[in-house]
């Protein structure tokens, strides 16, 4: 229900600002009365690259529950501050107003039950951790195979801006690997307290080291699933995109003890930024490394970009690959080039230290948006085309 009412919201404000009131109302009317969506397992859809390797060497840097039908009164007076609140405020900051007024409404701010178990014993509960640099809600997919109470992996997934658990969960489609592989995943949710965005502070100087603000607070979430189920401690994974990745790329520096390996989709270096005016430079731009302390551990890492990505620019990949190579000794360096099964063109990096062990795959496709790769459009920016980035992420993960 909640991707159904964020793409009216977003239609809504639009109509507002064209002085289009009624037809804004209408469309909320209609959203109101939809049935809300269930979360569908996506359909078996494998990545077959038709790959061609065109070199392997020292190679030179890599370039650049809701309502059944529609409250009319709630619409009504909904419809009747639009006017207002478009008029009022720029669309981003209208759009924020509108889904928490319509998400309070419908929703309410205390936590959903926890899902029940379906049949085969998988389910995807609601919990929450809380610790001295603060709290937050987080989801976490419990597999079927956890009854045999074997140590499992554990895949921490960071979401973008204005998404949710769920909306990131649909959209990756990782709760379907993670039955079919039997492994665990949570994904943290952030406040609208402490970003009126639902972005991760990646450029925050305070959330960008070990133990202190939000690096803290999803380290305490990992632990605490640690705790509380059979994780093997040598799997435990943290994956992003946008300002998700951005946090897990500063995860990978400030706790390279705890996560094994790091994915970054769309995502910038730790340190990129230190505020918010130079983390839009960044996103526009593209971060240099000046001031940029080198990590004191490395972290294998996987990086998906897309090269028509207008809200991260694409030269932060290639900066995240590059302080991720610079550990490396005796770095070799392996191209291919290819398309998808569905005709997307890629291309895949892969750099291994001397004894041929992969510590770093950059995956650039020259048609991306700021999307999740091979994503389903039950969640938002996503692009089915594209290679499979969960797929992919879980083979350079686990395999």
């Amino acid at each position: 229900m909640k991707t159904v009412l964020d793409g009216a919201l977003r239609k809504a404000v639009a109509l507002t600002a064209s002085q289009r009131p009624d037809e804004a109302t209408r469309v909320i009317q209609e959203a109101l009365g939809a049935a809300p969506r269930e979360a569908p397992a996506p359909a078996a859809r494998p990545f077959e690259p038709q790959a061609t390797v065109v070199s392997a060497s020292a190679a030179p840097p890599i370039d650049s529950g809701a309502p059944a039908a529609s409250d009319g009164g709630f619409a009504s007076s909904f419809g009747a501050t639009l006017d207002a609140v478009g008029a009022g405020l720029g669309v981003n900051a209208a759009l924020d107003v509108l889904r928490e007024r319509v998400s309070a409404t419908l929703f309410g701010e205390a936590p959903a039950p926890e899902a029940p178990a379906d049949a085969q014993g998988a389910r995807f509960v609601n919990r929450s951790f809380s610790c001295a640099a603060g709290s937050r809600r987080y989801k976490l997919f419990v597999p079927s195979a956890a009854a045999r109470g074997a140590p499992m992996p554990l895949v921490v997934m960071l979401h973008g801006c204005t998404q949710d658990a769920d909306d990131f969960a649909l959209g990756t489609g990782m709760n379907a690997l993670a039955e079919e592989r039997g492994f665990l995943v949570a994904y943290p949710r952030q406040s609208s307290s402490s970003n009126h965005m639902g972005c991760w502070n990646w450029f925050k100087a305070k959330d960008q080291i070990r133990e202190s603000g939000e690096p803290a607070i999803i380290a305490g979430v990992t632990r605490e699933i640690m705790e509380d189920f059979p994780v093997d401690v040598e799997q435990v994974f943290v994956a992003g995109m946008s300002a998700g990745g951005a946090m897990a790329a500063i995860l990978a520096v400030a706790y390279p003890d705890l996560y094994k390996a790091v994915g970054i989709h769309s995502g910038l270096h730790c340190g990129a930024a230190t505020d918010f005016p130079s983390a839009l430079a960044a996103m526009k731009h593209g971060a240099t490394l000046q001031g940029t302390a080198p990590p004191q551990a490395n972290v294998r890492t996987i990086v998906f970009q897309g090269g028509a990505d207008r809200t991260v620019h694409p030269a932060n990949a290639e900066t995240i690959v590059s302080v991720a190579r610079a550990g490396i000794e005796g770095a070799r360096e392996t191209v291919e080039r290819g398309l998808t099964a569905g005709g997307a063109p890629y291309e895949r990096i892969v750099i291994a230290d001397a004894s041929g062990a992969p510590q770093v795959e950059y995956w650039s496709m020259p048609g991306l948006g700021h999307a999740w790769s091979g994503g389903y459009p039950e969640g938002s920016y996503t692009d089915p085309a594209g290679p499979d980035a969960s797929r992919e992420m879980l083979r350079f993960f686990m395999d």
